[in-house]
């Protein structure tokens, strides 16, 4: 199967929203609890930007079934190389590797983005994620106990993190 990443137009937002919320009911990905809307994500959606912090899409078959951003880090200027990544893929493409192809071309991009450090938050219980990260070298930086509740279930969040060695070339 051939995927093609690129930067995110506006008019993919819907299709970024529309697998965000897939997503939701399991309960494993994000702590949203209901259904978000395209102009809820809009800000969200304009702090991306290609040079520095990009939202990419992956299209198959001509759709969108998958996306990753980059987004700063605390917001402070001491943390500009530093940034957090999300990757969110539609229910029908999970499984095919797409997350892989997505975190690998993430890491060799940090060095053009200026990016140093990359960080993940994950939940404690989403094991298929935790397994992707620590594949490519993800670390455990922090674990938050019991600071989210899903449907009466308290869940762990942690901190994954990796350095960026912009002189190596293979960064897995």
């Amino acid at each position: 199967m051939e995927w093609t990443i690129r930067h995110a137009k506006r008019e993919d937002l819907k299709a970024v929203v529309d697998i965000y919320n897939s997503t939701i009911p399991s309960r494993m990905v994000t702590a949203d609890t209901e259904p978000v809307t395209v102009e809820s994500r809009e800000p969200w959606f304009l702090e991306h930007t290609p040079h520095s912090r990009p939202l990419w899409v992956v299209e198959a078959d001509g759709k969108v079934c998958a996306w990753l951003s980059f987004q700063s880090f605390y917001g402070r200027p001491a943390y500009r190389h530093t940034a957090e990544i999300s990757i969110y893929i539609a229910e029908g493409w999970r499984g095919h590797g797409i997350g892989r192809y997505l975190l690998q071309k993430a890491i060799e991009e940090c060095p053009r983005l200026g990016i140093k450090t990359l960080l993940g938050f994950i939940f404690g219980h989403n094991e298929p994620s935790l397994k992707l990260f620590s594949r490519f070298g993800f670390e455990k930086w922090g674990h938050l106990p019991s600071v989210a509740e899903l449907d009466g279930i308290e869940r762990d969040l942690l901190i994954l993190g990796k350095r960026i060695d912009s002189h190596k070339k293979d960064n897995i």
